[in-house]
């Protein structure tokens, strides 16, 4: 896991060329930084000054002079010594300012802002083109500059009360500027072509190579690092969409500032700087826009975060004369470690930061982590946007071709439009030779499937919920069970558990077949035959899996199950966009493992048997996804998404005793902030119509025990569940509940005590018809509607935290202490 994290997620600047100039510009007599100046060199590579004033600009040939201007500043030209690689160059004021453009007594900016939103669609390729396709070359390095390393072997001495010793020798700085002299940390290529039919915009990924990797990382390849159009209304720049500083509305939020005018594929642009508003209580989108002075196009972007993370993208454009358009044909993202007061961890692996550091206080040594960056550039050719283009399989955003993983090096000699340098040939053979050496490949799998929950081992992956649990009916539980992959067949699977509880002493299991029978939707028919325990009155989505949890708060405390033996026979498939779905068909022979009977018009039935058809949907319509050679993954998750479950019984089919529909459904929305606070919503409701036993009804998730005292109640929180509301409370036949929770920052109460602050609140509402039907068990209604709120501390120490509730309302105890509930809560931290 060091090196997986080492390789993908520390990140900087930008790759050095052979001849590189850097620099700071400054007003010449008050020496305050100019940002965004523009530096040209003698070959004309050009770039701007960042908004510290600092530049880097770098060329394959030989940089003599370079050029500085600023917009109100006289340009200065200087001479590139030969050992000189940083120059401070100040710029004198001029008397006469860029005169003010387009209306008078405005800001000119801002009327060159208007009129570039007024014609956005115009000047928007996927607006004014009824269709276009072109292919891409991508290159994503993670390496750094040899050149910023001291590289030095220091001496660690130690002090004691009676001498200063040498400890040891570090060589850190020293093995790590050798090694990044060589090669890059990691390094991956791609060739796509992209197509357009007036609706969508697909990738096809032709080629993809990974240094290390035979089977590329292939959530790899479709990190969102930023927008492929400058022109939507909301621009994502490294997973986080940010609102577009030419959005219609986008003059609320930002300011604007006229720098100078520049020309850009011999047309005269303004360069316009802008910034948000609001980037003093949140990490705001700053940068230039360059805009074409007779269209009012964007001409080239370049947008900046500055925070936690220095990210910025830039996108360039070519005009196009006989569509009066300018056309995207390169983008360039570059990473950079920004100013913080805290560590932050990714994948186990720590980044370290300078922070606000005192003047009596020596800094830290830097490590490796401070001189690492990311760079991926893009180039777009082969641009054709007069045929008529038809997109096959629309439903995917991303598809990766069956042979993209083995193409020949004549197929990248083609496609790159610079042939590699030594550092970068060096790096595919070196990390190929050490993903051999350490199977990081292997590890790295290894790693994924245990995330999900199973232990592979060979053809075989073991089911780590299977293994251990605990509960009040069976006791401790133990079993066995697990699934094949694809090393056993990538077409056929088997399943199957055994489980044994130690307090009922009572065998359980499960087995089953499948099939599948489309790759591409990853439509699977299977049967299967379960004898097994569950929980009543709890609501199960044939269509969602269920995640990997250490431990269940509610099975521990919970002692009312029912016995089923269910026959299923069940379809799912992808074939719906952004649709996952099931088809099922069962018959269950059902015996509750507690005192209970259901009398319908007479009858009793103790046990009953329920044939049943069910189809349950899950839809994801924000989320993005990718079609790869081993089936179809989620790249993109985004909310809201639905879950929609329909349960048909079938008269007189296989035994069936009831007649009855059952309609679930589940809205799920989260919210980040820039600011790193999150808001999580959940809308839950289902009803249930005809005849159906207590067992198959609703409870609403309560994890509350029936205890006298508070402290005898204080067990772990569930993720969803109604903390204050007791085991067998209530129950419905129909229900709706909606949750509410909102995570603040983290609390800094020092060092190591850094909780977080969330605050929670949860209702719902029900009704249970012919409640004098059920008999065993004495349960209350959800009329009149059950309300309790809460405040979690979590994360007080390593995942472990408490949370506190109360219960308020129509159901309100009259004991007051009944009404409290007092949890622990513990959130599993994976980096991911």
């Amino acid at each position: 896991m060091k090196y997986f994290f080492l390789l993908f997620f520390f990140f900087t600047l930008s790759l050095q060329a052979q001849f590189q100039v850097n620099g700071i510009v400054k007003d010449a007599s008050t020496q305050k930084i100019l940002p965004f100046a523009s530096i040209i060199t003698n070959d004309s590579s050009n770039t701007i000054s960042d908004v510290d004033g600092k530049f880097s600009i770098s060329s394959k040939n030989k940089i003599t002079s370079i050029t500085v201007s600023y917009i109100g500043y006289l340009k200065n030209t200087i001479s590139i010594e030969n050992n000189k690689l940083f120059y401070k160059i100040d710029l004198v004021e001029k008397a006469n300012q860029l005169k003010e453009v387009l209306v008078s007594n405005e800001n000119p900016a801002l009327a060159i802002i208007k009129k570039t939103i007024q014609n956005k669609a115009e000047n928007n390729p996927q607006k004014k083109l009824k269709s276009f396709e072109f292919k891409s070359y991508n290159k994503l390095i993670v390496t750094a500059n040899p050149d910023s390393i001291n590289g030095t072997i220091d001496s660690v001495f130690v002090t004691n009360s009676y001498e200063t010793y040498l400890k040891k020798l570090d060589s850190t700085d020293y093995k790590f500027k050798q090694l990044i002299k060589k090669q890059h940390l990691f390094q991956t290529e791609k060739v796509s072509k992209y197509q357009f039919d007036g609706k969508r915009l697909k990738e096809t990924i032709l080629g993809t190579r990974m240094a290390g990797f035979k089977q590329p990382v292939y959530e790899i390849l479709t990190f969102n690092l930023q927008s492929y159009s400058i022109y939507d209304s909301k621009y994502e720049l490294f997973e986080t969409k940010y609102k577009s500083p030419i959005a219609n509305d986008a003059l609320d939020d930002y300011n604007y500032k006229l720098l100078d005018t520049v020309v850009i594929n011999g047309r005269n642009t303004y360069m316009v700087y802008f910034k948000n508003k609001k980037e003093k209580r949140a990490a705001g989108l700053e940068g230039i826009l360059y805009i074409d002075q007779v269209n009012f196009a964007v001409a080239k972007a370049i947008m900046r975060i500055k925070g936690i993370l220095d990210i910025s993208g830039i996108h360039e454009f070519q005009f196009i004369p006989e569509k009066y358009l300018w056309f995207p044909t390169a983008t360039k993202f570059k990473i950079v470690k920004g100013t913080n007061d805290d560590d932050i961890k990714i994948l186990g692996g720590t980044i370290q930061f300078d922070g606000d550091i005192k003047e009596d206080l020596t800094p830290r040594k830097r490590v490796e982590s401070d001189y690492i960056y990311l760079l991926s550039q893009t180039t777009n050719f082969d641009i054709q946007y007069s045929t008529p283009v038809a997109i096959k399989k629309p439903i995917v955003q991303v598809e990766i071709k069956e042979n993209a993983i083995n193409k020949p090096e004549s197929f990248w000699v083609e496609y790159r439009k610079d042939s590699l340098d030594s550092r970068s040939e060096k790096t595919y053979l070196s990390l190929d030779s050490i993903s051999i050496k350490k199977r990081i490949e292997s590890r790295l799998n290894f790693g994924r499937k245990i995330l999900t929950g199973y232990l592979p081992f060979k053809i075989w992956d073991f089911n780590l919920r299977k293994i251990l649990s605990y509960n009040n009916y069976e006791g401790l539980r133990l079993g066995i069970g697990g699934i094949t992959n694809d090393f056993f067949s990538k077409k056929y699977r088997l399943e199957g558990y055994t489980a044994y509880g130690l307090r009922d002493y009572d065998f359980k299991y499960n087995l089953g077949i499948g099939a599948r029978i489309d790759k591409f939707s990853n439509t699977w028919i299977g049967i299967s035959y379960t004898d097994d325990l569950r929980d009543i009155a709890s609501t199960d989505y044939v269509v969602e899996k269920k995640a990997f949890k250490i431990y269940d708060p509610r099975s521990i405390n919970f002692n009312t199950f029912y016995r089923y033996e269910h026959w299923r026979i069940a379809l799912e498939s992808k074939i719906i966009p952004k649709v996952e779905s099931v088809f099922a068909l069962a018959n269950t022979f059902v015996t509750p493992q507690f005192e209970y009977t259901y009398n319908l018009n007479g009858k009793s039935y103790k046990t009953y048997t329920m044939t049943t058809a069910t189809i349950s949907l899950k839809w994801s319509p924000y989320s993005d996804y990718m079609q790869t050679p081993t089936g179809r993954i989620e790249t993109e998750k985004r909310f809201p998404k639905f879950t929609f479950q329909v349960t048909q019984s079938l008269p007189d089919v296989l035994n069936n005793d009831f007649t009855y529909t059952k309609i679930d459904f589940k809205a799920d929305y989260q919210i980040k902030y820039l600011n790193g606070q999150r808001t999580f919503l959940l809308f839950e409701a289902g009803r249930a119509f005809g005849d159906l036993p207590l067992p198959q009804l609703y409870s609403n998730s309560p994890n509350n025990l029936n205890k006298e005292t508070i402290f005898k109640r204080i067990t772990f929180a569930g993720r969803n569940s109604f903390e204050t509301m007791y085991f067998n409370e209530f129950f419905s036949s129909e229900y709706m509940s909606f949750q509410f929770k909102h995570g603040f920052n983290r609390i800094y109460i020092f060092n190591k005590l850094k909780p977080s602050l969330d605050f929670v609140t949860r209702m719902a509402w029900g009704n249970m018809k012919n409640p004098e039907n059920h008999i065993g068990l004495d349960f209350k209604t959800l009329n009149k509607g059950f309300f309790e709120s809460g405040i979690e501390l979590n994360k007080i120490f390593n995942g472990l935290g408490l949370g506190g509730y109360y219960r308020y309302g129509p159901n309100h105890l009259s004991n007051f202490k009944d009404n409290i509930a007092v949890k622990l809560t513990f959130i599993l931290d994976l980096g991911i």
